[in-house]
């Protein structure tokens, strides 16, 4: 194991750049910004703490991170030192912190240094290559540092591009551990450093599962890759007990998720360790614990939240750890500290120091990007047509806020979603006012809302409330598109811009499916939608493109069979579109990320007629969404607080945890899961 004097010299002198070349990337084109929403990124987040086996008490948990962002998935390289994942800066990347000076003797880390010393940061490249996200687990082995990244795209649609890499940290160079085509997650190396274990996807690309992904352990060279072999089938986040057995987790036929252990020694035969009546899952272990113990994290009928519990494997008993310091709070992903005498966990933390929410955030995306990113903490943005002003709404509550995030007032009070500026009309602004995910027959009407002036004028332009949405304007200023479910099925309208349906009317598509979501280009010739016109009611949505008089009909993206793709909105000149979809499948566990895993969910782009393709620029676990272009740069400002407040830790477990055997009898959802409007 690599020493904290090491690391601190290598961080001190700082390694020398990659000398792996990034995969080539295309710059998105079309100019202006990008402005998209994250389901619930804002309104929390995480610290990692660790807590005493001997005396799990409140007193005695010791909080490792400085309490701002997203800061999760600890390791423990030594007994006085931290390696993380934090989301500071606007996109993922590796923290190391020295819980004590570097030349202490003291094998206990002090208080005063756990909760104030900054994060020490560990780059693994160039930073202006921006070519690595990195999310997952992260191991250090000697001097390489083994973690996940989603660097390689997969070139196939629903197929993850998360793998396993080491970078050597005193030259730098970076080695793909898992091979191409392959998607692998949560990586562990064993004791000796030897061997790796991985749950991996395979070949076989994602098929929307958002309970269990279809992973085997696999376990390979940690120096290179080879030897690669299959060790267990239906498995997921492997952790060593020694350098010949290994657990892991998987939901049980019973349905119970429970730890399992393989065994080298036996041919890598089986064996059930945790019980049921009580899901288990995320397992760690230390060396000096010799199998005896594994540590857990535990979802109880009749329990709000998931926690950690030491299992006595020998006993087939649980020791109860993070209820006795945080009852009411979720736990996850539990770590063990090198000496074995402690387990870490990341947590949501209502008392740490952190920023508000802000309401405009400049993301930094993997690779070269010429369109500036933003997420917004509200959904359906919008730009006013001289891109000074953002229309967005915060469900309920339609909002309009300046572009360098300052300004912002709440101009409608009702719920509204899907907002779309007048091209012509100043100050006009189109939505629709009625629930966001409703029937063919639901109340929902679109509107006109004059956002200058004391008091909103609102106009209602449709008629009969047959969940009439997503309005979207022509540039001209005279006619409206918008989805209809008039018909008992959800297709394209186009109406008068000013005084509705009630002046003219007229249908764009006809069938028995869902057309939504609808974008009319700003040179007035295509309008691009999504639609599940290929399979009706099945799930999947695809984008295509139609000209204003019913013509030209043209697929442009689909995500694979029942993929989706969502949420399209041209760019200023009108060559590209963004759009959000699960085209890039997932990039880690859904049971090891229940606070931001999402089943679609990252930003797009592509460049019609052909020659870039599609193009990825966001790289998480959220659920990335509603996407708007708009036509200027915007300057990155983060120091705007969000109008919209609200509690940041209020989230639920997902619904396969609640009940016998993971049979729900609530209606708790698991925040992401995708619902189509």
């Amino acid at each position: 194991m690599i020493t904290p004097i090491l690391l601190f010299i290598l961080l001190l002198t700082g390694p020398p750049p990659t000398t792996t070349t990034p995969p080539e990337s295309t710059t998105s084109s079309g100019g202006g910004s990008i402005v998209f929403t994250t389901l619930g990124r804002s309104r929390y987040a995480f610290d990692i703490f660790t807590l005493p086996i001997s005396n799990p008490s409140k007193s005695n948990e010791l909080r490792l991170t400085d309490g701002r962002s997203v800061n999760y998935n600890g390791f423990s390289p030594s007994p006085s030192s931290l390696l993380y994942v934090s989301e500071r800066g606007g996109h993922s990347n590796l923290y190391l912190k020295f819980l004590t000076t570097p030349n202490s003797t003291s094998p206990k880390p002090r208080r005063e240094a756990l909760q104030v010393s900054p994060p020490l940061h560990l780059p693994l490249i160039n930073e202006d290559e921006r070519a690595v996200s990195m999310k997952d687990r992260p191991t250090l082995s000697g001097e390489h540092l083994i973690y996940v990244s989603t660097r390689d795209p997969s070139h196939s649609p629903r197929h993850s591009w998360s793998a396993v890499y080491s970078t050597h940290l005193r030259s730098g160079e970076t080695r793909r551990l898992t091979p191409m085509g392959i998607a692998d997650f949560s990586p562990a190396v064993s004791p000796s450093g030897e061997w790796t274990a991985v749950a991996s996807s395979g070949e076989a690309g994602w098929d929307g599962e958002v309970e269990e992904l279809a992973t085997d352990v696999y376990v390979f060279r940690t120096s290179d890759g080879s030897g690669r072999m299959k060790v267990v089938e239906r498995g997921g986040w492997p952790c060593w007990e020694s350098d010949s057995a290994l657990f892991f987790h998987r939901r049980g036929r019973d349905g119970w998720w429970s730890v399992y252990r393989a065994r080298l020694d036996s041919g890598w035969s089986v064996e059930r360790v945790t019980p049921p009546g009580v899901h288990a899952f995320t397992p760690a272990a230390s060396p000096a614990w010799e199998g005896k113990y594994v540590v857990v994290a535990t979802r109880r009928p009749g329990r709000e939240f998931r926690h950690v519990e030491l299992f006595d494997v020998g006993e087939r008993e649980f020791i109860e750890l993070t209820t006795l310091a945080n009852p009411d709070s979720h736990h996850y992903n539990p770590f063990v500290t090198a000496d074995g005498a402690s387990v870490g966990y990341h947590r949501c933390n209502r008392g740490a120091r952190r920023e508000a929410p802000l309401l405009l955030e400049n993301l930094r995306s993997p690779g070269p990007i010429d369109v500036p990113l933003f997420r917004i903490d509200g959904s359906f943005p919008s730009f006013s047509p001289d891109g000074a002003r953002i229309a967005y709404v915060g469900l309920p509550g339609l909002y309009v806020v300046n572009a360098d995030g300052t300004g912002a007032r709440e101009v409608l009070a009702r719920n509204a979603f899907a907002t779309a500026w007048d091209w012509k009309r100043k100050g006009v602004v189109y939505t629709s006012l009625g629930p966001e995910f409703a029937s063919e027959a639901s109340e929902v009407d679109v509107v006109s809302v004059h956002v200058d002036g004391e008091v909103p004028i609102v106009k209602k332009l449709t008629v009969g409330g047959e969940n009439n949405a997503f309005p979207s304007p022509s540039a001209d200023g005279k006619w409206i598109v918008f989805r209809s479910g008039r018909s008992g099925h959800k297709n394209l309208y186009v109406m008068d811009a000013e005084e509705g349906e009630r002046a003219s009317l007229r249908r764009l598509t006809v069938g028995p499916w869902t057309d939504t979501m609808c974008n009319w280009s700003p040179d007035g010739e295509w309008i691009v939608f999504a639609s599940d016109r290929d399979n009706p009611g099945g799930g999947g949505f695809a984008l295509y493109l139609i000209r204003p008089d019913g013509t030209g009909l043209e697929k442009v993206v689909e995500s694979g069979d029942g993929g989706r793709v969502n949420h399209p909105w041209f760019s200023p000149d009108s060559k590209s579109i963004v759009f959000t979809s699960d085209y890039a499948a997932v990039s880690a566990e859904p049971i090891a990320n229940p606070h931001h895993y999402q089943p679609y969910g990252d930003i797009f782009t592509v460049r019609l007629g052909g020659g870039e393709g599609v193009r990825r620029l966001t790289h998480n676990s959220y659920e990335d969404g509603t996407p708007a272009w708009g036509p200027v740069y915007m300057k990155p400002n983060d120091v705007v607080e969000s109008p919209i407040r609200g509690s940041g830790c209020q989230f639920d477990d997902c619904h396969w945890l609640v009940g016998n055997g993971g049979s729900a009898n609530t209606v708790l959802t698991c925040p992401g899961v995708a619902k189509t409007r």
